[in-house]
């Protein structure tokens, strides 16, 4: 009888979920549930030099290797619900599988205000995207509502295609929970060089439709009009169809260190949607956000899968995936590696370790004297050598 896995997500971590049972020789049939019509595409690009650019599909899709060539894509349709190991979507169409790989990621935050819904907008989609850059005319004001990596990104690029930026955000400056206070400011300061104007510590009261688009009350009564809102104020992962389960999503859904879900028969999770710990910090789950870990994850989680089905040997080692990311704002391009969150609150924790925040530098991310993480711009030798540093005690 022909043995099927069902991959529930078709981004990054379903399509490495897939390549990765055709690498482990995994024979049987493979299905890949999508809610999105499109086929597997690359995400980060979509906040940065895409956005710059006319957005199309193809810019942005993923060459797929000939050994999924036979991967059954099932596409538009999200799951609906998990019964052990059958999947259900929103059309009713029911798949019975030995097997589920959970990929199904996350979605954006938005404000819970009413108000000029037609002039609000997130960023997460290939369709998002192309919405959005419609809207990035010269001279259009844009208003963006959170301070992080998205946020800064999607500044960065309205400015450099001609828009008047504004940001507000809650946050002391911007990025300041991965980077911390100082070197958030200057790279804020970068940003208002080039134009962009910042409302920090500010929330939002009320978002209001007017006769030019939309204007924004803040908490001191200031009010900022704006042609289009894009909303970046964090993420929510996709695990409502997995309720009833008896699984913890509490954030993401829970697994173990070989991304096996807890609570779950031959069920694992991948990427942002999987909580699980790593050694090389500590012992507490968290979810992971960071542009490798859908890959790294999907390689661990098959393996895993593989072996409780009995067809392979599963993994003896610990898994330490290293979470990298890059973020390009203007003509900067910051490079990271590990968690700079985990970050003590001593002076000592978060030291500059060669060059200069205005410039190109590279800053170490300490708890406990051991390095934790690492951000760079430029300096790319340096920042190499301390990343196999990360996780050692100083």
């Amino acid at each position: 009888m022909t043995q099927r896995i069902v991959i529930v997500g078709a981004s990054l971590g379903g399509l490495r979920a897939a390549e990765a049972l055709r690498a482990q020789h995994f024979a049987g049939e493979i299905v890949v549930i999508g809610d999105e019509v499109h086929a597997p595409y690359n995400r980060p690009p979509l906040s940065k030099e895409v956005l710059a650019d006319q957005v199309s599909h193809e810019a942005v899709a993923f060459r797929q290797r000939a050994s999924v060539s036979d991967v059954i894509w099932h596409l538009g349709d999200a799951a609906q619900s998990l019964s052990g190991t059958t999947v259900t979507t929103q059309s009713g169409t029911r798949f019975d599988a030995d097997g589920v790989v959970i990929a199904t990621g996350i979605r954006p935050r938005t404000i819970p205000l009413a108000g000029a819904a037609s002039r609000r907008m997130t960023l997460r989609t290939l369709d998002d995207a192309v919405a959005l850059r419609k809207r990035l005319q010269p001279g259009a004001k844009v208003l963006v509502v959170g301070a992080g990596f998205i946020g800064c990104e999607v500044a960065a690029t309205a400015t450099t295609l001609g828009c008047q930026v504004s940001v507000v955000a809650v946050d002391e400056e911007p990025m300041i929970r991965p980077l911390a206070v100082s070197f958030g400011a200057a790279l804020r300061q970068r940003h208002e060089a080039r134009g962009v104007t910042f409302h920090l510590g500010a929330g939002i009261q009320a978002i209001d439709e007017t006769p030019e688009g939309a204007a924004a009350t803040l908490d001191d009564g200031t009010q900022l009009e704006a042609s289009v809102i894009v909303e970046a104020i964090g993420s929510i992962p996709n695990v409502e169809w997995l309720e009833g389960q008896g699984f913890d999503l509490t954030d993401g859904v829970l697994c173990d260190n070989d991304m096996r879900v807890i609570g779950g028969e031959h069920v694992v999770a991948v990427g942002d949607v999987a909580r699980f710990p790593n050694p090389l910090f500590d012992d507490a789950p968290r979810r992971i956000e960071h542009w490798n870990i859908p890959t790294d994850t999907a390689r661990r989680a098959v393996t895993t899968l593989l072996g409780d089905l009995g067809l392979g040997e599963g993994s003896k080692e610990s898994f330490t995936p290293m979470p990298a990311f890059w973020s390009d704002q203007f003509d900067l391009r910051l490079q990271a590696f590990g968690l700079p969150g985990l970050a003590g609150n001593e002076p000592s924790d978060v030291t500059i370790e060669c060059g200069d925040l205005s410039g190109d530098v590279v800053v170490a991310y300490r708890n406990h004297g051991r390095l934790v993480g690492i951000v760079g711009i430029g300096f790319n030798k340096e920042l190499q050598a301390l990343r196999a540093e990360i996780g050692m005690a100083r």
